[in-house]
């Protein structure tokens, strides 16, 4: 049960009619543990299978333009097993952040019989989402795209096309660790590419086209010959032709520049929130809810599972499993207050949940629906 302050929350009516559980549906038998979680949504697919194409795009420019054609056995096995052991787990930590179920509260569970069975008490509250008819845990925050309440919902990401919550947070944080991982790893190969063929391989296959301006004994050597003296040096560089090398080249710079960028601000981020015990929504609001949060290590263990140890960065390996809630853990204790004090707490909590909805427009579309109707 926890302890909520008059002056952040609304005092509810006890009364289950206020609930309006008439009009939520029971919610439908539990599936099976494991059951495989996908949300139906048009964007997130389409983030998701651009995400993919990106990462496969860099595996075929790094093993099909610069370390295949390489001489140098050594620095390409060396490379190729590195870059592909990264990408692998990456589009595996991708896998389990999308198809892993956030912490998503039962739906359809705000039934007058099951509100009634609570038996609150005076100054015990329950707080409801109307959007999915779900009695809220504490923390937990409703999505419009997944149409389910999160526990400890952090975002919702259109690239994992998920929700990033209490049980696949991981996940996400061991994805974007490892999009920028390659995403650095390809840059310094690229970096070292063109210093070793652009200023010898390619500059002499220019030469035998005449591109450049040398004197008439050069010129009197025929193409041919030119060409066949360079064969085998403009193949240790690449496959393609210089113009479509540069190309791919270019693309996979910018590529990778853009999402070391990006992945590396979203994973200080979530190390952040995960440190501080504090998701991106609750800190979006500032809202100094009194809880009890727990230590950056032992957050740290629990978003990653147990000790430190190699499973830390393995997509395989579950989190630690969070306590099923129970119902007490629903019920909420508030204040008593006066009538006047609560006419104009009810008129504050108004103003603060329209504040909350153009928060959830502009930027997380998320709305925790912290009072009842009414």
């Amino acid at each position: 049960m926890m302890l909520i302050p008059t002056h952040h929350f609304r005092d509810i009516e006890r009364k289950p009619e206020y609930l309006q559980p008439e009009k939520c549906v029971p919610p439908p038998y539990p599936g099976p543990v494991g059951t495989m979680w996908f949300i139906r949504d048009g964007c997130g697919i389409a983030c998701a299978i651009v995400t993919w194409f990106l990462v496969l795009y860099a595996e075929f420019v790094v093993l099909f333009v610069m370390l295949i054609p390489s001489r140098d056995y050594v620095y390409s096995i060396i490379n190729g097993i590195v870059f592909n052991l990264l990408a692998f787990l990456a589009l595996a930590s991708h896998c389990r952040a999308m198809l892993t179920d956030p912490g998503a509260v039962p739906k359809g569970n705000a039934t007058k019989e099951f509100i009634e069975s609570l038996q609150l008490k005076p100054g015990q509250v329950v707080y409801k989402c109307p959007k999915c008819c779900s009695i809220k845990p504490d923390r937990a925050h409703h999505c419009s795209v997944c149409k389910r309440c999160i526990r400890k919902m952090d975002h919702h990401c259109p690239w994992v096309n998920n929700c990033v919550g209490e049980n696949n947070q991981k996940y996400f944080v061991l994805f974007t660790m490892y999009i920028a991982l390659i995403s650095l790893h390809a840059l310094i190969m690229v970096g070292f590419h063109f210093l070793h063929c652009f200023e010898e391989d390619w500059t002499n296959l220019l030469q035998a086209y005449g591109l450049n301006r040398k004197g008439p004994a050069e010129a009197r050597i025929s193409l041919r010959e030119k060409l066949q003296s360079l064969k085998v040096s403009s193949t240790e560089c690449s496959s393609f032709s210089p113009p479509t090398t540069v190309i791919l080249l270019i693309l996979l710079c910018f590529e990778g520049l853009l999402f070391l960028i990006f992945t590396s601000v979203m994973f200080g981020t979530q190390v952040h929130s995960i440190c501080t015990d504090e998701t991106g929504i609750e800190r979006l609001k500032r809202k100094n809810q009194p809880r009890q949060r727990a230590g950056s290590w032992q957050s740290v263990k629990e978003t990653f599972g147990g000790d430190f140890s190699l499973n830390w960065f393995n997509p395989f390996s579950r989190p630690c499993q969070p306590e099923i809630p129970s119902d007490k853990d629903l019920v909420r204790q508030v204040a008593s207050l006066s009538d006047t004090d609560y006419a104009e707490t009810t008129e504050e909590q108004s103003e603060e949940t329209r504040d909350e909805d153009s928060v959830e427009a502009s930027f997380l579309k998320t709305m925790p629906v912290l009072s009842l109707k009414g």
